[in-house]
């Protein structure tokens, strides 16, 4: 299905992109019919196989992206998103897509972090959740909810990864 899918996914991330940057948000009208359709065309093409691919594709990122949500790390909308780009390219191209997509998400935060003259504090808040100094971790201060958070759309980062792991395969 690799090839089917690249058209979709290329038409659902330019519109995610563009939602994300502009209103931080990747609207569920758009994720759940790429989602629900994935599903269905695997099924169609590879029977139960198709479906189980599927869904373990799915399965994948809601594990992995899930998890970053429920820290607050990440808004749903990202978590629906690669969900749904999982449906069509199952787990293990998708797993190479997170990769990616983690790389691109951390150079775009350099920079973001850098341009926005918060560099320092990036690193100074990073340092304190991994070792522990100033129990930072525990104010959660970096998380979406908070609304002095500096919040990046994470759809970019996701589209990169994504279309990388299309020319990887």
């Amino acid at each position: 299905m690799h090839s089917i899918a690249w058209w979709p996914t290329v038409l659902v991330l330019a519109v995610a992109i563009f939602t994300d940057l502009r209103n931080r948000r990747i609207p569920n009208w758009l994720v759940v019919p790429f989602l629900v359709t994935g599903i269905v065309l695997s099924a169609w093409l590879h029977g139960w196989h198709g479906v189980a691919w599927s869904l373990a594709g799915l399965g994948l990122a809601a594990l992995l992206f899930g998890a970053l949500a429920w820290m607050g790390g990440m808004g749903m909308g990202d978590v629906k998103l690669c969900a749904a780009i999982g449906a069509w390219i199952g787990p293990v191209q998708l797993f190479t897509a997170l990769v990616l997509t983690g790389l691109a998400g951390g150079m775009m935060a350099l920079g973001w972090a850098a341009w926005g003259g918060f560099l320092g504090d990036l690193f100074q808040s990073t340092g304190d959740l991994l070792l522990g100094g100033k129990k930072r971790s525990l104010q959660r201060v970096h998380v979406l909810s908070n609304p002095l958070a500096r919040k990046m759309p994470y759809a970019p980062a996701i589209a990169i990864g994504t279309l990388l792991s299309f020319l990887s395969r």
